[in-house]
């Protein structure tokens, strides 16, 4: 049986243990990683540290000894005055003898109150009920405000009375709004707009009245009470007002395709705006709105000085599955999306802004890889009501890939989620030729992906802009799986297909991406012409792996020097083919305390992806690219913008070339 002082040194250290894994759990949880794991860790802990911690406060004395001394002696057993009148002793009759006298002395002094130490790991003090009561209520209010993370948001702003309109896609001639109306009574919704640039030079008398843009009757719940608008009939690089109800904002038309805006606030330059991965009121503050987001903050006041045509948004807009407690219904996706709407910071943000978007995972379901299978149909219904909807047109009807043109610029929108084969643990390239053994976005959104490529584009148009809501970069090692790293056999082929549109000449090729919650800027040179080529397909393939179909030739049919002449039989590109991958976000959201990004290659004499750039820390991270068609040159500048925090951090310039010409090998 364990002894009363082994059962408080147990709860003793129990407390303190408890204590300290309790803070240091919540402290991650509330200002680095808000996981789905430790809000159940951090309630258990709690139970574990409140019957320890009550144990030891009853049990630890509030006094020390500092001093304990102890006196023996002797002395007579029957006093003398007794020895006189008791027969037995009197007149030496008997000897009463000695007994002995022990005596013990002991200096108490009250112990320290052990301030900073109960403070800081959550035990009592020996002294100070007052110190024992706040260090127990320091984790209490810890545990509360996980809780309020995860639930206060969810059961008290669900935002069914939401009512909102914002513009989505926005081209030279037309532009799209959503709206959602919940109140049957403002029915039917009217659309309005008019023009709101200043008056034209020479005294050309300009309609400034209010024109119809159309009235929508009913809505209702199977679209979460969503409709749309289509403004048509506009003039390019103009600015308008526009209402819906009661809500108001502007928007300025694209310049025509192959030109910059001439616009005096532009400054002969066309700009856009790019982030991902949005988290309300993280990191945790319990003073701020549940449904806070300090990006959009710093988002609207970088706006003043940008002038961005609109804002390109690459996914993870809402967490369906951080930090946990949101079940996988229709209705808990529904309301993810109605948060961030009914955010108090967002009407700044999308007042002079439009927002276009691709989904990712989180809008789903963590590393989604389940295609149109599980909780797809439900995660899908608001994306497609309150984002598709205004979004550039399809590639295909009934894709959710697209595709578009403005200005010198045009753009491809991968879905990176829906078509792509599973996640298994290996890097999607057959080890002997290279080829894919998977995909990520399938075969038909590939070939149209190729074919915007290759096709031929419009004078003025200097850049293609591929957007991929994962990195394309291989340098990230953590969760490679979910990035292009799983699936180099596919993105080989798309790169070879962007080297030679360098190859041509005249269009630079750039990628946007997101999701790392880091930033990174990326080259992708091609191979050098005389050196040793890159082998893809490196490491294991997966139990039946094969290449996929229209991508290989029959292998068993090649020999071994045939087989090998496979996977370094390229073209010969010039180096003004290098390919740019700038990856940024959060938007608002946590950035990773663990560096995650290296230079990584697969062969010793040519490094395939460059880090040109790496800035992993800040909440709020975004970009801004502004591009320029001098009217005395051939090249087009692109001028990329890192904002960390609202702060510009980082700028990086890259230019179109005509490059030689240097024909490709056979």
């Amino acid at each position: 049986m364990m002894s009363s002082t082994g059962v408080y040194d147990v709860a003793w250290y129990t407390t303190a243990i408890s204590s300290i894994l309790l803070r240091t759990s919540a402290f991650i949880f509330l200002r680095w990683i808000p996981g789905h794991h430790f809000p159940p860790v951090i309630y258990s802990l709690f139970a574990i540290y409140l019957p320890s911690f009550w144990y030891t406060l009853v049990n630890t004395a509030p006094f020390e000894v500092v001093a304990d001394i102890l006196r023996v002696e002797t002395r007579d057993a029957v006093p003398e005055d007794v020895l006189d009148v008791d027969a037995r002793y009197a007149n030496g009759n008997a000897d009463p003898g000695k007994e002995l006298v022990v005596e013990e002395e002991i200096d108490l002094v009250e112990r320290d109150p052990r301030t900073l130490r109960t403070l800081m790991t959550g035990l009592p003090s020996p002294t100070s009920n007052l110190w024992s009561i706040m260090t127990l209520l320091l984790n209490a209010a810890l545990v509360l405000m996980s809780f309020d993370l995860v639930n206060r948001a969810t059961f008290l702003y669900p935002s069914h009375d939401l009512s909102m309109a914002r513009v989505g896609y926005v081209s030279d001639r037309t532009a799209s709004i959503v709206f959602r109306e919940p109140e049957a009574a403002r029915l039917p919704i009217y659309a309005s707009y008019r023009y709101a640039d200043a008056p034209l030079a020479g005294g050309v008398v300009v309609d400034t009245s209010w024109k119809a843009a159309g009235e929508v009757g009913w809505v209702d719940e199977r679209t979460d009470f969503t409709g749309t608008f289509e403004i048509t009939g506009l003039k390019p690089d103009t600015r308008y007002q526009w209402t819906v109800n009661n809500e108001t904002g502007f928007f300025t038309t694209a310049p025509r395709i192959g030109q910059v805006s001439t616009r005096a606030e532009n400054h002969n330059t066309f700009t856009f705006v790019h982030s991902s991965c949005i988290k309300l009121n993280f990191p945790y503050n319990p003073l701020s709105h549940p449904l806070s987001a300090p990006g959009l903050r710093h988002l609207s006041d970088a706006l003043k000085g940008l002038k961005a045509q609109f804002m390109l948004f690459l996914g993870d807009f809402i967490y369906i599955d951080v930090p946990g407690g949101q079940g996988r219904t229709l209705e808990d996706y529904r309301r993810n999306y109605r948060q961030v709407y009914a955010s108090p910071d967002w009407p700044d943000a999308a007042k002079e802004l439009p927002w276009i978007h691709v989904y990712d995972d989180h809008e789903i379901q963590n590393d989604w890889d389940g295609n149109t299978t599980s909780v797809f149909p439900a995660a899908n219904d608001p994306y497609e009501h309150y984002h598709i909807s205004a979004n550039p047109p399809a590639v295909r009807k009934g894709e959710t890939y697209f595709s578009f043109t403005q200005g010198p610029a045009t753009f491809f929108m991968l879905d990176t989620r829906r078509y792509r084969s599973p996640n298994d643990n290996t890097n999607g390239s057959d080890p002997i030729t290279g080829d894919p053994t998977k995909t990520m976005l399938g075969a038909q959104q590939l070939s149209d992906l190729l074919a915007w490529l290759q096709r031929p584009e419009p004078q003025g148009v200097k850049w293609k802009i591929l957007v991929s809501s994962v990195p394309f970069t291989k340098n990230w090692w953590f969760g490679a799986q979910d990035t292009w790293r799983g699936y180099l056999g596919e993105r080989q082929i798309i790169l070879e297909a962007m080297w030679d549109v360098g190859l041509k000449g005249g269009i630079g090729v750039v990628i946007l991406s997101g999701d790392r919650h880091e930033f990174a800027a990326t080259a992708f040179p091609p191979p050098p012409p005389n050196g040793k080529e890159e082998i893809i397909g490196l490491g294991p393939i997966g139990v039946g792996a094969q290449p996929l179909a229209g991508f290989a030739p029959d292998t068993a049919l090649l020999t071994p020097d045939a087989k090998s002449s496979l996977r370094t039989k390229r073209k010969r590109w010039p180096l003004s083919a290098t390919v740019h991958e700038f990856s940024v976000s959060p938007l608002s959201m946590f950035y990773l305390p663990v560096r995650t990004y290296t230079e990584s290659s697969t062969s010793e004499e040519y490094l395939s992806d460059v880090c040109i750039k790496y800035i992993p820390d800040g909440n709020s991270k975004f970009g801004a690219v502004s591009i320029s068609n001098p009217v005395t040159s051939d090249q087009s500048i692109l001028n990329y913008k890192l904002f960390v925090d609202g702060v510009e951090t980082w700028s990086y310039m890259i230019t179109t070339t005509t490059p030689p010409d240097l024909k490709g090998g056979g």
